[in-house]
C-alpha cells in the first residue's frame, strides 16, 4: 500500500479522534497497521486511543513500538513516560522521560511529567526543578506554576508559593484551585506577621476606617518635636544619602549577578540533574560554577546587609543628635 494511502487512513483516524469517536479512530489506525505493521504514526495513534480509553498497558505497548521504529520521536518517549507514571512504574517513567527530553529540550510537557513522577516519589527538590524547567520552556503553563506553588506551600515557603499562584492566575484567570491556594497562602503570611509582631511586643493593628495624619513621633519616635536642620545635620544627611546610594548600587549588582552568573549556572546544573548524560568531569564543572556563583551572591548579600545596617545606625544617630 502506498505511503499516501497510509497517510490518508491516518488522517481519517485523526478526524474521528478529534470528534471523540474513539472506536472509529481505532479501526482506521488498525487498518493502517494491517497494511504496514512498522508504521510509527499508526502505532502512535493506536497508543493515544487506548490511553484515552483507559487501557494503559496496551497504550504503553504501542508507544514502545513507536520508539522502536522511530527512536528519534521525542513525543513518543514523553507520552510513554506519562503512561509509565500512571502505571506506577516510576523508574521506567523517569528514564523514558529523560530520553524524550534529551531528544528535544523544548518539550515543556516532558519536564512537567517528570515533575509529576518526582512528586509521587516525594523527591520534592527534583519535582520543583522539573516544574521550573517546564515554566522556563513555557512560561504560560499554568498547571506547572500551580504545582510549584503547592510544593512551596507544603514546605512553608509561602512567599514563593504566592508568586507561582499569581503566575498561574495570570494565565488562567479565576481558576478556582489557584484562587483558593493563593488565599490560603496569603492568610498564612498574615498569621505569621501577626505572630512576629506579638513576639516583638507589637500589638496587632485594629481596623480603623477614619483617615488620620501621620504622627511626628512616627518619624522621630525618640524626639517627636525634633526638626531636621540642613545646616547642623548636613554632614549626617549626606552620609545617610551616600550609604543609601551604596546600598542601591549593591542591590543592582546583585540582580545583575543573578541574571549573568547564577541563572545560567542553575539552569545548567538543573538540566544535568534531570537527565544526567554528561561525564563526571562535566557535572563537576557545573557544580563548581554553581558554587562559585553562590559564594559571590552570599558575599554581595553580606555587603548589602552591612550597608543597610549603616543606614540604620546613621538614622539613629540623626535622631539622637
Amino acid at each position: 500500500m502506498a505511503r499516501e494511502t497510509l497517510e490518508s487512513i491516518c488522517e481519517k483516524a485523526q478526524a474521528s479522534l478529534s470528534q471523540g469517536q474513539y472506536q472509529d479512530a481505532l479501526t482506521h489506525y488498525q487498518r493502517a497497521l494491517a497494511a504496514r505493521s512498522d508504521y510509527p504514526e499508526a502505532h502512535y495513534g493506536v497508543a493515544t486511543v487506548y490511553f484515552l480509553l483507559g487501557d494503559l498497558e496496551t497504550s504503553a505497548h504501542h508507544f514502545q513500538e513507536v520508539t522502536r521504529f522511530d527512536p528519534t520521536k521525542a513525543g513518543a518517549y514523553i507520552n510513554l513516560g506519562a503512561v509509565y507514571n500512571r502505571l506506577e512504574r516510576y523508574d521506567e517513567a523517569i528514564a523514558t522521560l529523560r530520553r524524550g527530553i534529551s531528544l528535544d529540550h523544548n518539550r515543556a510537557e516532558g519536564y512537567y511529567n517528570l515533575g509529576l513522577v518526582y512528586r509521587k516519589l516525594s523527591q520534592i527538590d527534583m519535582a520543583i526543578q522539573a516544574y521550573r524547567e517546564a515554566t522556563r520552556v513555557n512560561p504560560r503553563m499554568a498547571d506547572a506554576h500551580y504545582n510549584i506553588a503547592n510544593l512551596y506551600l507544603e514546605r512553608g515557603q509561602t512567599n514563593l508559593a504566592v508568586g507561582h499562584y499569581k503566575h498561574a492566575l495570570e494565565v488562567r484567570q479565576n481558576w478556582d484551585k489557584a484562587l483558593r491556594g493563593l488565599e490560603h497562602a496569603e492568610l498564612l503570611i498574615e498569621e505569621q506577621h501577626q505572630k512576629e509582631e506579638l513576639a516583638r511586643g507589637i500589638p496587632a493593628a485594629k481596623e480603623d476606617s477614619s483617615p488620620r495624619a501621620a504622627s511626628p513621633s512616627a518619624v522621630f519616635p525618640a524626639h517627636p518635636e525634633k526638626v531636621v536642620d540642613p545646616q547642623s545635620h548636613g554632614e549626617m544627611l549626606r552620609a545617610i544619602h551616600r550609604a543609601s546610594i551604596d546600598a542601591d548600587a549593591m542591590g543592582r549588582n546583585l540582580l545583575q549577578t543573578l541574571m549573568v552568573e547564577m541563572d545560567p549556572a542553575i539552569k545548567s546544573l538543573s538540566t544535568t540533574l534531570l537527565y544526567p548524560q554528561n561525564s563526571v568531569s562535566e557535572i563537576q564543572e557545573y557544580v563548581r560554577k554553581f558554587e562559585a556563583a553562590l559564594t559571590t551572591l552570599r558575599s554581595m548579600q553580606d555587603n548589602i546587609d552591612n550597608s543597610i545596617e549603616r543606614v540604620r545606625l546613621l538614622g539613629e544617630q540623626l535622631i539622637k543628635s
